[in-house]
């Protein structure tokens, strides 16, 4: 695997994404114009649209929809037909929303199975040209940067290190950040101390090993296999967990998931999940629930459903990966990431927060 973790903080990402702070002031009621952040990664299409506010932002609307855009990549190197299609009918879907909303600014990005893909720069094309959207392919590096600047917020001032991660549908980013969180204000991406973008997800995982029915040995399997493409990064960050209050901080529907049957939800309620803190054994405790499910059971379950209810156990062996790499008593789960941090890193550009209210 090819090494991406440095020894010191990295240098800034070369796409011009820069590091959000944390907004202070709104620029007033009159000035409020609305901003889209889209992120089309190897499984899903997500789109938020929010206002800025005196402390940061409102969500007006949203859409998420599994595409599977990197459904066949694990076997090919092509972006297949048919899931160009699903992608492009839930691309026109966003456009859409973004047009109704009068969004004056968007910024739409796509991760690994645009990366991978070697008619990646044709689907781009395509999006430009029949749906009217610019998406931008950004590198590992920045999508390893935006997952810190999306979530860190819920990172424990309190921990002397913190591992970060997001277990995408193709890839998983890891950071770690070293040193307490001492000014909330502080740019998180400044305690980077080393970083990896593994080439393994959900989906890449679910289909080398299987999904549907996952036995024991299966899951082991995969685990050991995540465990492999890990080792750079885990060897370069050991000294993680053994700083004061470390803890790991986990973005992703693999870990939303696990949280919503921690809860026992009957339905997935994202304030009730996002910032939860979990104990160790509770994380086991729900795995091994998972574990023990048939792939109807999980299709049944309202916050699995049928379209991800083939890919929960392959998260699941990413996290097991990541915990037995990084053991730590607690984990926080986040329901924000990418999107979150590219809203934000807009409204910072346009000033948004730097003027004072108008009265």
């Amino acid at each position: 695997m090819r090494d991406e973790t440095a020894a010191a903080a990295p240098a800034r990402p070369a796409t011009g994404i820069a590091p959000l702070p944390t907004p202070t002031l709104y620029a007033g009621r009159e000035r409020r114009q609305s901003y889209a952040a889209l992120d089309l990664g190897t499984n899903n299409c997500r789109l938020l649209i929010a206002e800025p506010t005196y402390g940061g932002f409102r969500v007006i609307d949203a859409f998420s929809r599994i595409v599977r855009l990197g459904e066949g990549l694990g076997s090919s190197d092509r972006l297949s037909e048919a899931a160009i299609e699903r992608t492009v009918e839930a691309l026109r879907i966003c456009r859409t929303k973004m047009q109704s909303r009068r969004v004056r600014r968007a910024k739409i990005i796509a991760t690994e199975a645009c990366r991978l893909a070697v008619n990646g720069a044709d689907f781009v094309e395509r999006v430009r040209q029949s749906v009217g959207l610019d998406l931008e392919i950004v590198d590992r590096q920045t999508e390893a940067y935006l997952a810190v600047t999306g979530c860190a917020a819920l990172a424990d001032p309190r921990a002397e290190s913190v591992v970060i991660f997001d277990i995408g549908g193709g890839s998983t980013e890891v950071a770690w950040l070293d040193g307490a969180a001492t000014n909330p204000s502080t740019d998180p991406t400044l305690r980077i101390r080393a970083w990896d973008s593994l080439p393994v997800g959900v989906v890449t995982l679910a289909e080398r090993h299987g999904g549907a029915e996952v036995t024991r040995r299966m899951f082991e399997g995969m685990v050991e296999e995540v465990a492999e493409k890990l080792a750079a990064f885990a060897l370069r960050a050991a000294p993680a967990a053994t700083a004061k209050s470390f803890h790991l901080l986990g973005t992703s529907g693999t870990v939303t998931t696990i949280a919503a049957m921690h809860l026992r939800l009957a339905r997935y309620e994202r304030r009730r999940v996002d910032g939860l803190w979990m104990r160790d054994d509770e994380v086991s405790a729900a795995i091994e629930d998972l574990l023990d499910t048939r792939l109807e059971q999980r299709v049944d379950n309202p916050c699995i459903g049928r379209d991800r209810a083939d890919l929960v156990l392959a998260g699941c062996a990413i996290l097991e990966a990541l915990r037995r790499a990084f053991p730590s008593e607690r984990l926080r789960i986040a329901d924000r990431g990418l999107r979150e941090g590219l809203l934000v890193n807009m409204m910072r550009e346009d000033g948004v927060w730097s003027r004072k209210p108008v009265r």
